[in-house]
């Protein structure tokens, strides 16, 4: 089985959507997602998309506070470039329909989060994600040239890998002709070839045993990139969200940064706030302190969890502002008008990713990346809030400049490119193991990987994840492929990337903490932390 189009994106949230309205105008489009409906860190994105529209703010004082953010290793240029362009992206957002919420003159009503020092944070309500991904999906469907394949998980990016070719003359060592994914729906490998390939297939949070992502969030994207042979960078900086609520049955639902900004304060189990000790922004501070400032109470008072109170604010303002997470309070008996709410941190996103230049492009020609998957340089060693949706609309938008340049210039012929091929394989009905690998990997990444790190902690998970990678493959290679063994496979893969970038990186800095080395070391360790699969020549 194949499918041949002239762009194949990866992926459905903001940054693969938008990637195809943009692409629809240039040729056929084909949008493989392992979703159905709306399942991605797009949709569960809460607080909003930072950017400038208040007159006081400015793009300088938008790009010093990423800058602070990032423990100095943003680009300048990239965000630079995300702060001054994203504006015309969601005002065009506003006008394919996104109900952003507006002040009672008719312009954005601007929140604010932790990091920021303006009000600055372009919201619907406290469910933005939500409703930028249904409008945009809706856009999509009306759009003749753009085919969505839902429940179709990607296994691998086609290169010289598969082509049984000596590799190509030119400057450029590998090609992306598509990739190899399975029809969840009929069990059948379907070969998708294209001119242009965009890589939109959002995080890894779910390499973790809590965390704010979705079921799909198994870093497929950044696996299928490291085995491709493309740049991997700072793997090791994993945001945990400092807020999401704690209890057993609500799967780390995510409590917005926007109620810190709204004046939510952070307390203890006896009602002390205890932020104040830790930064002078207190419950505005940026994540990566927040975080770590929760787990140290934790730790020393051995709570189990803190709580943010905004029992001191009007409450008719709290339920408009928050409905969702009134709502979902409230059905675990929390009136959080009435009482603080029980919070912990939880893995929420990757900032490290596949290594793209300014136009989206990565080392593996015919190959673009754009959201949570892609390393543009924006974020750093931490992402500043709200900024994530503004980079995969700016990104998602030089992805598609770039990939229509890239599909004009191209004179190279595709390959001979051949079909999956799963024969010798056989049918598994060993669901434990894939089941037990799975939470071993989960809880091998919260015990030893997490908020705060060490050698000793480092070195037995990379001892341990090396034996669970080599088991998973030796069952791939035997089994015919299924969506959790794909999945599976590239978790451990994800884990091991970030086990390693942690142990190279000795020193401490924005989510990367490590006992070890408590300090920064900017003379050694200013700069990124690349690693490379160098599987080739062929």
């Amino acid at each position: 089985m194949s499918v041949k189009t002239d762009f194949l994106i990866i992926g459905s949230g903001i940054a693969g959507l938008y990637s195809a309205l943009k692409l629809a105008k240039h040729g056929t489009v084909a949008i493989v997602t392992k979703k159905h409906k709306a399942e991605s860190n797009t949709n569960y994105a809460q607080g909003g998309i930072a950017s400038v529209f208040d007159p006081k703010d400015s793009f300088d004082r938008h790009i010093k506070d990423t800058l602070d953010a990032s423990a100095g290793l943003c680009k300048l240029e990239a965000v630079k470039l995300v702060v001054e362009e994203g504006p015309a992206h969601i005002k065009e957002l506003f006008k394919i329909g996104v109900p952003f919420t507006l002040d009672k003159n008719g312009n954005f009503d601007l929140g604010r989060e932790g990091g920021h020092h303006f009000h600055r944070i372009v919201h619907v309500k406290d469910h933005t994600g939500r409703d930028v991904e249904s409008n945009l999906l809706n856009k999509v469907k009306d759009e003749p040239n753009i085919t969505i394949f839902e429940d179709h998980a990607a296994i691998d990016l086609i290169t010289e890998h598969h082509t049984f070719s000596p590799g190509p003359a030119n400057d450029s060592l590998l090609h992306c002709w598509g990739a190899y994914v399975l029809d969840s729906n009929s069990d059948k490998v379907v070969k998708f070839t294209s001119k242009a390939t965009i890589l939109a297939s959002g995080g890894c949070g779910q390499v973790y045993l809590h965390t704010t992502n979705p079921g799909i969030a198994t870093g497929d994207g950044v696996a299928m990139c490291y085995r491709a042979g493309a740049s991997i960078a700072n793997m090791e900086f994993m945001q945990f969200h400092p807020t999401t609520l704690y209890h057993p049955d609500a799967g780390s639902f995510l409590i917005s940064e926007a109620v810190r900004g709204f004046g939510g304060t952070l307390i203890t189990q006896d009602g002390l706030e205890f932020m104040q000790n830790y930064h002078p922004m207190k419950s505005l501070a940026p994540r990566d302190i927040v975080a770590r400032a929760i787990d140290n109470e934790l730790k020393k008072r051995g709570d189990r969890c803190v709580f943010l109170d905004v029992t001191h604010l009007d409450a008719d303002k709290i339920r408009n502002r928050f409905p969702q997470i009134y709502e979902k309070c409230a059905s675990f008996k929390i009136d959080i008008t009435k009482e603080p709410i029980p919070v912990v941190p939880a893995a929420h996103y990757s900032c490290g990713g596949v290594v793209t230049d300014l136009n989206a492009k990565t080392i593996i020609s015919g190959l673009f990346a754009c959201g949570e998957v892609a390393c543009t340089g924006v974020h750093g060693a931490n992402r500043l809030a709200s900024n994530s949706l503004l980079e995969a609309l700016v990104f998602a938008n030089r992805a598609c400049q770039s990939a229509v340049q890239f599909v004009k210039a191209q004179k190279n012929q595709m390959p001979r490119i051949p079909h999956w091929d799963d024969a010798g394989t056989f049918n598994s009905e060993e669901w434990v193991l894939i089941s037990h690998d799975k939470m071993e990997i989960k809880n091998l990444m919260w015990d030893y990987v997490g908020i705060v790190r060490s050698n000793l902690r480092l070195e037995r998970a990379l001892s341990r994840i090396r034996l669970i990678r080599q088991e998973i493959e030796n069952f791939y290679r035997r089994t015919k492929v299924t969506d959790g063994l794909v999945e599976l496979r590239n978790l451990a893969t994800v884990a091991q990337l970030i086990i390693q970038s942690a142990l190279l990186r000795k020193e401490s800095r924005g989510l990367h903490y490590t006992t070890d080395y408590p300090k920064t070391n900017d003379e050694d360790f200013l700069k990124d932390t690349i690693v490379q699969h160098k599987t080739y020549p062929f």
